[in-house]
């Protein structure tokens, strides 16, 4: 029979620290704080023997014994401590623990963390388990959260990423509320002004996919009001030349458009996705005119 390891040795302890009656002279309390020390000395060793499954597992313990002992600070790291250890192979548990997380901290008033928290939940459903709608309701939790905190810019950037997302999804209008917030957020700030035109270009991207030129044009005219110089920006002028090329199914003059834009400006993903997209019902609505 093999030996037990350090870790199962510590495990078996702090289980049976937790379960045992409390004497005449110690409190539950200080039972379940030495239960919570062990179990969290044994996720410690199961760390270093690469054992992540039982680390969180052992951590997840350690937390429920420091809300039985009533140490609200302790729980809400000891399940951070357990999403950490999860994340490594296990991302539905880490967003399990990250939820319990969140649940202490948002009691304690701290949203700050919390909204970091909740940005890794965003990341875990979009890197790990592909499910690009729960990854948005994530980001934007944690985007009001951050704004609650004055943390604008960490904000920005998780409804900007909410918003390429509801696109990827074909939920247009959200994305373009979503483009249209960063970009007002960012119009006061001289740092942030120069990123408004990207956000901009999305929008009336988005628009386009939908088929709606009306929106498109109209958005444009309304972002050039708020901004005078964005009808001079390279992204306006492209977004005005592929404007007319679909309202007159002019393919050649689109494709030609993009070629030339990608030429100085060099697409990202995203855009080569959502004008594809654009190009195939532009293609579509050719064989329906036909």
């Amino acid at each position: 029979m093999p030996a037990k390891s350090t870790a199962q040795t510590l495990l078996e302890k702090a289980d049976k620290k937790a379960n045992s009656s409390s004497g005449w002279f110690s409190s539950s309390s200080t039972k379940f704080e030495e239960a919570g020390d062990l179990y969290q000395q044994a996720a410690n060793q199961f760390k270093i023997e690469k054992l992540f499954r039982e680390a969180g597992d052992a951590h997840a313990r350690e937390a429920e014994c420091r809300e039985k002992s009533q140490e609200a600070n302790e729980a809400a790291q000891a399940w951070w401590n357990a999403a950490k250890a999860y994340k490594r192979g296990y991302p539905d548990l880490a967003i399990t623990a990250l939820s319990q997380t969140i649940t202490h901290l948002t009691k304690q008033g701290r949203f700050r963390q919390a909204a970091d928290r909740e940005k890794e939940i965003g990341q875990i459903y979009l890197q790990e388990l592909n499910d690009l709608q729960k990854a948005c309701e994530s980001l934007e939790r944690a985007g009001e959260w951050y704004i609650q905190e004055d943390a604008q810019a960490t904000a920005n950037a998780c409804f900007k990423d909410a918003a390429d997302l509801h696109a990827d999804l074909e939920q247009y209008p959200q994305a373009i509320a979503r483009y249209e917030q960063v970009a007002n957020a960012s119009l006061s700030s001289a740092l942030t002004k120069y990123s408004v035109k990207e956000y901009w270009l999305r929008a009336c991207l988005c628009a386009l996919a939908m088929g709606d030129t009306v929106t498109s044009k109209r958005n444009l005219t309304k972002y050039s009001s708020l901004d005078t110089t964005f009808s001079s920006t390279r992204e306006a002028k492209f977004i005005n030349i592929i404007t007319e090329a679909i309202e007159a199914g002019d393919v050649e003059t689109f494709t030609g458009a993009v070629f030339e834009y990608d030429q100085v400006m060099r697409l990202d993903n995203w855009k080569t996705s959502i004008l594809s997209k654009i190009k195939k019902n532009m293609q579509t609505d050719d064989i329906g005119i036909l």
